[in-house]
């Protein structure tokens, strides 16, 4: 199932506790042009995709719909950050079992 754009950047928002707001002013863009992306009137440009993936550290092929599977990119992490990331998932793996 390929996913959309508009719904994959209002999920990864969601997500971090962002407000339309908030993604718009780390951006640098308008909170219209954040609100016209999830609703389908527009899409980001390159440039705001390869911001919000290191936002959101992910790819852009997820945010695109183009990799089904999230990733969590942690270059620029410190090997603590990394260690408190990789607990959390094991954490959360072992009570989904």
């Amino acid at each position: 199932m390929i996913t959309l754009i508009s719904t994959t950047i209002k999920t990864l928002r969601e997500n971090m506790g962002l407000s339309q707001a908030a993604l718009a002013k780390r951006l640098g863009v308008t909170r219209a042009s954040v609100n016209a992306w999830e609703m389908e009137i527009s899409s980001p440009t390159a440039q705001y995709l390869i911001e919000m993936a290191r936002l959101f550290h992910t790819s852009t092929d997820f945010i695109l719909g183009l990799d089904p599977e999230e990733q969590i990119i942690l270059r620029g992490m410190t090997d603590e950050e990394k260690r408190l990331v990789y607990n959390l998932v094991e954490y959360i793996s072992q009570n989904h079992e």
